[in-house]
């Protein structure tokens, strides 16, 4: 939640990239792909970073359990001006302490009619 937040304050991805391990595997519901590894983790979170000007993400639950997580979460920010706000789950699985896969479930219909209206 920590590096979330300091990407999302300072662009700053860093923090991010070093809670995963270099095999990582990560994505979300709007992206068919999934992108691997710490370069591909880079190219998932500056693009995500870049849909919004500000934005704050908080968390309701977070549930973990050994090598598993699921946070709930509502990201609220602005793009263009306009006020954006939608809710989520993200799931991870970790391995010796680092996240190895991560995978957000939102609904991106309703995102995009927010950002695109």
């Amino acid at each position: 939640m920590e590096a979330l937040w300091k990407l999302e304050e300072t662009r700053n991805l860093e923090p991010m990239v070093a809670l995963h391990t270099e095999d990582c595997a990560v994505g979300n519901i709007s992206v068919p792909e999934t992108f691997r590894g710490h370069d591909g983790l880079r190219e998932f979170w500056t693009a995500y970073r870049k849909t919004f000007g500000e934005m704050k993400s908080s968390f309701r639950n977070v549930f973990a359990d050994e090598g598993r997580a699921a946070l709930e979460w509502t990201t609220e920010g602005t793009e263009d001006g306009r006020t954006v706000a939608y809710d989520g789950v993200s799931i991870l699985e970790i391995e010796d302490g680092k996240v190895s896969r991560f995978r957000a479930y939102f609904n991106p219909a309703h995102l995009a009619r927010q950002i695109l209206d």
